[in-house]
């Protein structure tokens, strides 16, 4: 996309850029069916007056608006370049990206597209891309070191973006196994009143595991990979006595990790492994006063060599757009009230409660 100088005199203090989309370009996968990309951007840029005719689009108004409408049509036409299509939330997140930029609340190193062009794994017809700054960041960190964790609020794609990787690794021969694993402990429930055996009670515990692997591997190979020890889905007491030697090891809702279980699952890490642990601080279900490995491991690990910690937050939310404001809501209630999910927080729960705060240190 070209910036051609104004044919119009904009008003005094106002700026006027206009763009041509070169012609391989359909308009419509600029503006959206509808013009649906077009009215995120003017609902996003309200004081700016843009306007479409032919294959121009001109936009007047604020000089530091024009300039940033500038930048996002420029992004979405490096992004269209590479065949991917612009979504409304593509084009939402792309504004946000160059804000924060703008802003100084990111160092912008990485342009939108960057960002929304990076593929990570292929499978039955959809790829998967990260969405967000931090996403890529945390993506690209789990290529450059041994033990990531990845901790952020529900929905920021910590265990789905890991599981891509793990993926891709296996599928590159980079390792031999997949071992997902979580610690039992149930959100509110208890497992021993479930009926059936001790498989049966926590197969219905690691399903979001599964449900992840079915979105990645044909699901008809997977019992095959299983069988195999290819593909290994358990709960975390099973890894206990154990080097895991050639894997790509996911802990899933490490918060429910005590201290030692931590410790022990850190040191099953074997020769050309890798381990991604996530979680979320805040979501912790383990007994009052037991405090959570996910939160003490971070006063304990950060800074040491081949150890990434990548923090996401409510603006990492790539689920529903209501689940970010959902998170955002609760924690101002938390900060307001001195409550912890919306609930008076545990007794005998101090020094965790202090590891809480830590845990958004990236926010």
């Amino acid at each position: 996309m070209t910036q051609t100088p104004a044919a119009n005199t904009p008003a005094q203090g106002q700026a006027r850029a206009q763009f041509t989309v070169p012609a391989q370009h359909p308009m419509v996968t600029v503006l959206g069916s509808g013009d649906s990309l077009l009215r995120v951007i003017e609902k996003a840029f309200p004081a700016a007056d843009i306007h479409v005719r032919g294959n121009e689009i001109s936009a007047t108004g604020d000089p530091a608006d024009v300039a940033l409408i500038s930048r996002v049509f420029d992004e979405m036409m490096l992004v269209l370049r590479t065949g991917q299509p612009m979504t409304e939330d593509a084009v939402e997140r792309s504004i946000a990206m160059l804000r924060a930029s703008e802003n100084g609340e990111s160092d912008g190193h990485e342009t939108p597209a960057e960002v929304l062009t990076q593929n990570i794994l292929s499978s039955r017809g959809r790829t998967i891309r990260p969405k967000t700054l931090n996403q890529k960041r945390y993506v690209d960190a789990i290529d450059k070191h041994t033990v990531v964790f990845g901790i952020g609020p529900a929905g920021t794609g910590k265990t789905y973006l890991a599981m891509a990787k793990a993926v891709q690794a296996l599928q590159s021969k980079q390792v031999n196994r997949i071992i997902l694993t979580r610690p039992a402990v149930e959100a509110g429930e208890r497992l021993g009143f479930l009926p059936g055996t001790l498989y049966e009670k926590i197969d219905p515990y690691l399903r979001p595991l599964y449900d992840a692997l079915h979105d990645m591997i044909d699901p008809d190979s997977i019992p095959r990979l299983m069988a195999a020890g290819t593909i290994e889905v358990a709960p975390l007491a099973y890894m206990r006595g154990r080097t895991l030697n050639d894997a790509f090891i996911i802990l899933d809702e490490a918060q429910n990790t005590s201290p030692e279980q931590m410790k022990m699952f850190l040191t099953r890490l074997g020769f050309d492994s890798k381990i991604v642990i996530t979680g979320d601080v805040t979501q912790v279900d383990l007994p009052g006063g037991t405090k959570s490995g996910l939160r003490q491991v971070q006063e304990i690990l950060e800074g040491v060599e081949d150890v990434h910690f990548a923090r996401l937050s409510s603006h990492d939310v790539v689920r529903h757009k209501l689940v970010g404001r959902i998170v955002d809501a609760y924690e101002r209630y938390d900060s307001t009230h001195g409550t912890e999910n919306g609930a008076p927080k545990p007794t005998g729960h101090g020094r965790a409660a202090q590891g809480h705060g830590h845990g958004h240190k990236g926010k």
